[in-house]
């Protein structure tokens, strides 16, 4: 067998390989997508049946829970990663509910503040105790060294895509 012929042959197998790997990647990302599909559906049901609310409200409750002294709309959109527009409807209605209230930012009349009323951080952390008690149990098959294996590989996928 010449040279060529042997590298040729690396080559094809290394491709090959390659592209195994590639396949079992994708394998991957769509049972991750389904497994987060699953989990989100039974959070929405069980926040809508218990609590009478959404996903989207509860994470606009969550981000404000975090910052106890509010955000800014434009604040709050960054950290959930969403238009002002998605979420002015939201915080419009947890105002009717008396669940937030909009503060006036100094020398700015154009921004306002929201933030969580007494009320609203005790019926948020009614529902997170709920929503750690739901994921839990929904990953309940996963053991702890486990989780930490996973949890530091998808943050490495993270950071790798964030550069």
């Amino acid at each position: 067998m010449t040279n060529t012929a042997s590298a040729h042959e690396a080559t094809t197998e290394f491709g090959d390989q390659d592209k195994a790997a590639s396949k079992a990647r994708l394998r991957l990302w769509l049972k991750l997508l389904k497994a987060t599909k699953h989990v989100e559906g039974e959070l929405r049901e069980n926040l809508r049946t218990e609590f009478a609310t959404t996903l989207p409200r509860f994470d606009v409750m969550a981000a404000l829970y975090r910052a106890e002294s509010g955000l800014k709309m434009s604040e709050l959109s960054s950290v959930l990663r969403v238009s002002n527009g998605n979420v002015t409807g939201i915080v419009d209605r947890l105002v009717d509910d008396g669940v937030l209230v909009r503060v006036p930012v100094d020398n700015d009349r154009r921004a306002t503040t929201v933030r969580l009323t007494r009320a609203g951080r005790e019926q948020f952390a009614m529902m997170a105790a709920s929503h750690e008690a739901w994921v839990d149990t929904l990953l309940d098959g996963i053991d702890a060294s486990e989780v930490k294996e996973m949890s530091d590989q998808l943050e490495r996928i993270a950071r790798k895509n964030s550069k």
